[in-house]
This record gives structure tokens, C-alpha cells and sequence, in this order.
């Protein structure tokens, strides 16, 4: 499967997924107008039953509309008589069960002599439990000299438990989008591996083929009888296969270096190290292409020699490959405080800004042009930064697009006494 076709499949099943959680949010919102719209159509029916029963026995005309809803959980009834408590809790809760209305309510009795809520009880449509309740903060009309007021307290409870099912179901297809989208991640996070892991093996094998390759033809050459009897030359190949024994050993090395420090099982055998003379060395095989400057005092530190000299020779083979033809890389050696600082430099093709943070990633090469042609496993900044993140050293970057980069490695020192 392309890389286009994974991302159109991305983006299809992004919308997918949104069209759906947009569906289920309307639905269920749908659902709660719906059960607001007939919660109060049930109110009021049972409220104008309750009204009839009242005018009917107090001998009074019923109005017209005799019922007002000043909010969506309270309402006013019109009387034209005064009220009994009683009378009127047993006609609110008959109707209420009539027209399926199980719920909590509170039922407040207007009186216009005192101009206040004489009365005010907690009721229930689901038992027969009363509980007075303060009616001070009621609104009151001046509409009717007689009415009662009711109110539901916990009518949003109400419309939650009314419409459970659809809630649960929304839940549940959350829930199943989730899961899909996981699954989506793991399976594009897959892809991804595995194709870094492909481009990984095909570096390796190249890399690896080099100096094989070469030991091969030394030690054929090693093998011809004219050869011993050339001294020098003999010497020079012998130097061959050895130099390239050790550069393969390096390349495992570091490679088995990087798995063990994902499994954080990468042991340091620290020893004092002379940074200048260890660089010194390293540099030697360049023959002055690469400028040196130390103006540290005390270049002694505390460090592992194989994996400190394998951190510096990746920085210098990064430098050298991402710079031009005529490479201008140096090393700056310098204290600063109570640590040695290392710093990298080259005048190359530097790093974008949104690739500064990439670059130490296992397996990661810049795609700038024909650089990503470069030799290489992927990993050499990887190995730097967890060489580093073990000696709990630091690592900075410092680079600009076109302008080159510098790596700048802070080790603390032991103070002399």
C-alpha cells in the first residue's frame, strides 16, 4: 500500500469518525428536546386536570388557560379560589401518575392576604414521602389573586434517566470509534516502523559490505606469494585488514550499544579520560582537515574511552557528510564553569527547524535533496544522544538552514582540592 493511498485512508477515516461522533452528539441531543417538549406538554395537561378537579370542587368557573410556565422547571396554575394543601396534594399526584409523570416535585401555595407562599412541600410521584421546603425565593404573579405554583427541582435528572438508552448507546459508539482509531494509529505506526526498519537493514547491509569487501581483497592480496616478498606493501595491507576490522567492530559495537540502552541495559566502564588527547587521536587519520582548538584548562573527565571516542567520531562523520565538498569542520575544546565543553562545528547545510528535534531519533535521515543519499545507518545521532543521556552529560544543538550546525557537549568535572 503507497504512502498516498495510507494517507487518504487517514484522512477518509477521520472524517468518518467525526461525521459519527457529530451524528450521535445531534441525536442525543434531538432526543432531550424531544423529552423537554413532551415533559411539558404532559406538565401542563396534568396541571389543567388538576385545575378542573379544583374549580369543580370549590364551586368556582375554571379560566380559560389556567396554567403558566414562567421557566422550564416552574409552573403557575390558576385557581379563582383558595386552595386546600391536602385537596390539592392528592389531585397534583393522581394526575401526575395519570399522564406518567415520575418524578420529584414541590408544590407552593400562593395566599393574597399575606402576599407570599403560605405553603410549600416536597413531593414525589415515585413514594409517599413529604418534605416541607421553603418557598421565600418563589416566583410570584399579580396576574391571579388565587394560584399555586409548582416546580421540578431535578427535572434534568429526569431527562438523563428518560433517555438512558440513547446515552448508553452513544457511549458505546465512543467507545467502538476509539478503538478504531487506536487501531488505525497502531496500524500506520507499524507501517511506519516497518519501513524504517527496512531502509535500516538496506543501510546496514551496505555499510557492512564496504570494509568486508575490502578485508577480501587485502587478504587476497595477503595470500600471493610475490606478497612477502614486499615488506612495506605487505605492511600496508596488513594495516588495511586491521583498519577495517576495527571500523566493523565499531559499527556493531554501536549498534548493539543503541539496543542496549533501549532496554537500559548499557554498562559504562568509566575510567579518567584526557579529552584533548583522546580527540588528538581520533583526528590523526583526517591529517589536518579538521581544525582543533583547546583553550581548557582541565580537559580530564570521567568517561567510558570506547563509547567517548565513538560519540566524537559520529559527530565528525555527521559533520563531514552533511557538508559540502570542501568540508570546514572544527572542534573547540574549552571550560566553562565547573564543566568541559565540546563543540562540533561544520559549515554544511544545517537542519530546519522542524528537523532539530527528529535528528536524534533512531533511524531518522533528513530528506534535503540528494543528502538523504548519504552513507549511514540512521543512527549515529541516536547513539550520541543516549552515549550522553548515560554519562548524565547534556547536548545542545545550535544550527541554521544553510549556514551549518553546532553540537555542543557540557560535561561536568571533578574540582581539584
Amino acid at each position: 500500500m503507497s504512502r498516498r493511498t495510507i494517507q487518504s485512508l487517514t484522512v477518509f477515516s477521520a472524517l468518518l469518525i467525526i461525521g459519527v461522533v457529530i451524528t450521535q452528539i445531534f441525536w442525543v441531543k434531538q432526543a432531550l428536546d424531544l423529552r423537554h417538549r413532551q415533559f411539558n406538554q404532559n406538565a401542563h395537561v396534568a396541571l389543567q386536570d388538576v385545575a378542573a378537579k379544583l374549580a369543580a370542587v370549590n364551586g368556582v368557573m375554571q379560566t380559560t388557560n389556567p396554567v403558566d410556565q414562567l421557566s422550564p422547571e416552574y409552573f403557575l396554575v390558576n385557581t379563582n379560589a383558595t386552595t386546600q394543601p391536602e385537596l390539592l396534594e392528592m389531585f397534583i399526584k393522581d394526575s401526575f401518575q395519570k399522564h406518567n409523570l415520575i418524578t420529584d416535585f414541590e408544590i407552593g401555595i400562593y395566599d393574597c392576604t399575606t402576599n407570599r407562599m403560605r405553603y410549600g412541600m416536597s413531593l414525589s410521584t415515585k413514594n409517599s414521602e413529604k418534605i416541607p421546603t421553603k418557598t421565600s425565593n418563589w416566583v410570584k404573579t399579580d396576574k391571579y389573586p388565587y394560584y399555586f405554583g409548582v416546580r421540578f427541582p431535578e427535572q434534568e435528572t429526569y431527562f438523563a434517566g428518560s433517555i438512558n438508552g440513547a446515552i448508553w448507546s452513544s457511549i458505546l459508539v465512543l467507545v467502538a470509534v476509539s478503538f478504531f482509531a487506536y487501531a488505525l494509529f497502531v496500524i500506520l505506526r507499524q507501517k511506519q516502523l516497518s519501513e524504517v526498519q527496512r531502509d535500516f537493514v538496506n543501510n546496514m547491509t551496505h555499510e557492512l559490505q564496504t570494509p568486508i569487501s575490502t578485508i577480501r581483497i587485502a587478504a587476497d592480496v595477503l595470500n600471493t606469494e610475490q606478497i612477502t616478498a614486499q615488506p612495506q606493501r605487505h605492511k600496508r595491507y596488513v594495516q588495511i585488514v586491521q583498519d577495517e576490522i576495527s571500523r566493523l567492530q565499531g559499527q556493531v559495537e554501536m549498534v548493539l550499544s543503541m539496543a542496549k540502552a533501549e532496554r537500559n541495559a548499557l554498562h559504562l566502564q568509566k575510567e579518567n579520560v584526557d579529552a584533548d588527547e583522546m580527540i588528538r587521536s581520533i583526528l590523526s587519520p583526517f591529517e589536518g582537515k579538521i581544525n582543533f582548538r583547546n583553550s581548557a584548562g582541565n580537559h580530564l573527565i570521567e568517561a567510558d574511552p570506547f563509547h567517548f571516542r565513538c560519540m566524537i567520531t559520529n559527530l565528525i562523520d555527521n559533520a563531514l557528510k552533511y557538508s559540502d565538498d570542501t568540508p570546514d569542520v572544527s572542534i573547540t575544546l574549552y571550560n566553562k564553569g565547573k564543566c568541559l565543553f565540546i563543540e562540533v562545528q561544520d559549515q554544511g547545510i544545517g537542519i530546519a527547524p522542524e528537523y532539530q528535534k527528529k535528528i536524534f531519533n533512531q533511524f531518522f535521515r533528513i530528506p534535503y535533496g540528494d543528502v538523504h543519499n548519504v552513507k549511514g545507518f540512521g543512527i549515529g545521532l541516536s547513539y550520541v544522544k543516549q552515549i550522553v543521556r548515560a554519562h548524565h552529560w547534556r547536548l545542545d544543538l545550535q544550527s541554521t538552514l544553510g549556514k551549518g550546525s553546532t553540537f555542543k557537549i557540557s560535561i561536568p568535572q571533578k574540582q581539584a582540592a
